[in-house]
C-alpha cells in the first residue's frame, strides 16, 4: 500500500511539476528590468514548454519577444502581448544547409521568402531569418556573389513590405559543419554586395566567439551590420554564467554603447531542471 500510495504521488507530482514552475514565474513579481537591453528569447530552446507557458513566463520575467517562431504561431505570442523579434523561415523544404549561395534554388527561393515576408508583414513585424547554405564544394566568393544576387532579387519587395532579411552568422566547427555564413567578415562583405538597408545579419555570439573570437571589438566594428544578437555559452552552448568563457554583462554593455534598439534574445539550451529560473537568471544577467 505503501509503494502504491509513494507511486501515484510521484506520478502525479511529475505531471504538475511543468505547471507549477510556469504558475510560479507567472505569479513572480517582475524585478524591473532596466530597459536599456529589449530582452527576446527562442521558443526551440525549452522542449517540453509550450509556446502559450513560455509566453506566459517570459511575460513575467519582462521578455518582450519570442524568437523564431512561424506564422502559425503569431496568434499566441499576440495573444499575451508579446512580439516575434526574428521570424522563422526555415520550414521542410530550405533550412540551414541549404539556402541562397546557389543559383538554382533562387527562383523558389524567391517565391519562398515573398510568402514568409508577407505573413511576417501582416502582423506587424520586421525581421525574417535567412541562411547561406552549405559550401559544398563551393568557394566563398562564389558563395558571396551567388548570395548577393539571390537576395538583390528580393530586397525591392522586402523594402516595400518593410521587412528585413537577417542572415545568421553560424558556426562551421561545432554545430553547422560546412556553413558557409560562419565570419563575421564575410557577412559583412555579402551586407556591403547586397547594398540595401533590408538585408543585415544575425550576429550569434555563442557561433561566432567559436569562429572569430574578439566579441566585442566586432560588435563596435560593424554593428551597423547586426540587426539582431543571440547569446549561448561557450563552451556547450548552456547557461551564459560563471561555468562559461563569456562575461556577457561587458558583452551588453557594447551592445547597448552601440546605440542598438533591437533585440537581444536567450539561445542557450538549459542544463538545469528549472529551465524557466535559467531563463530569468540569465536575462538579468544581460539586464545592464
Amino acid at each position: 500500500m505503501i509503494k502504491k500510495v509513494a507511486s501515484v504521488a510521484l506520478a502525479s507530482t511529475a505531471l504538475s511539476g511543468l505547471s507549477s514552475r510556469v504558475a510560479a514565474h507567472e505569479n513572480s513579481v517582475d524585478d524591473q528590468l532596466k530597459g536599456k537591453i529589449n530582452h527576446s528569447v527562442c521558443a526551440w530552446c525549452y522542449g517540453g514548454i509550450s509556446l502559450a507557458d513560455l509566453c506566459k513566463a517570459s511575460k513575467q520575467i519582462g521578455i518582450q519577444s519570442i524568437d523564431l517562431i512561424a506564422p502559425d504561431g503569431f496568434a499566441t505570442l499576440k495573444k499575451y502581448g508579446l512580439t516575434c523579434a526574428m521570424v522563422a523561415s526555415n520550414g521542410p523544404e530550405w533550412g540551414i544547409s541549404k539556402g541562397f549561395n546557389r543559383v538554382e534554388h533562387h527562383d523558389k527561393l524567391e517565391e519562398y521568402f515573398k510568402y514568409y515576408i508577407d505573413e511576417t508583414a501582416k502582423a506587424g513585424f520586421t525581421n525574417l531569418i535567412c541562411f547561406s547554405g552549405n559550401r559544398n564544394g563551393l568557394s566563398d566568393q562564389e558563395g558571396l556573389e551567388n548570395c548577393a544576387k539571390g537576395l538583390k532579387r528580393l530586397m525591392p519587395y522586402a523594402e516595400k513590405k518593410k521587412v528585413t532579411l537577417v542572415m545568421e552568422l553560424l558556426n562551421s566547427k561545432v554545430d553547422h559543419h560546412d556553413y558557409q555564413c560562419d565570419h563575421t567578415a564575410w557577412g559583412v562583405d555579402l551586407c556591403k554586395a547586397v547594398g540595401s538597408e533590408n538585408f543585415k545579419l544575425l550576429y550569434d555570439i555563442y557561433h561566432m566567439q567559436i569562429m572569430d573570437g574578439d566579441v566585442i571589438h566586432t560588435i563596435r566594428d560593424y554593428h551597423q551590420y547586426f540587426a539582431h544578437y543571440h547569446t549561448g555559452g561557450v563552451p556547450g552552448r548552456n547557461e551564459i554564467d560563471e561555468s562559461q568563457e563569456l562575461y556577457y554583462p561587458a558583452i551588453m554593455k557594447a551592445i547597448y554603447e552601440t546605440g542598438f534598439k533591437g533585440f537581444v534574445a536567450q539561445e542557450f539550451i538549459p542544463k538545469h531542471a528549472d529551465k524557466l529560473a535559467s531563463l530569468k537568471q540569465c536575462v538579468q544577467i544581460c539586464d545592464v
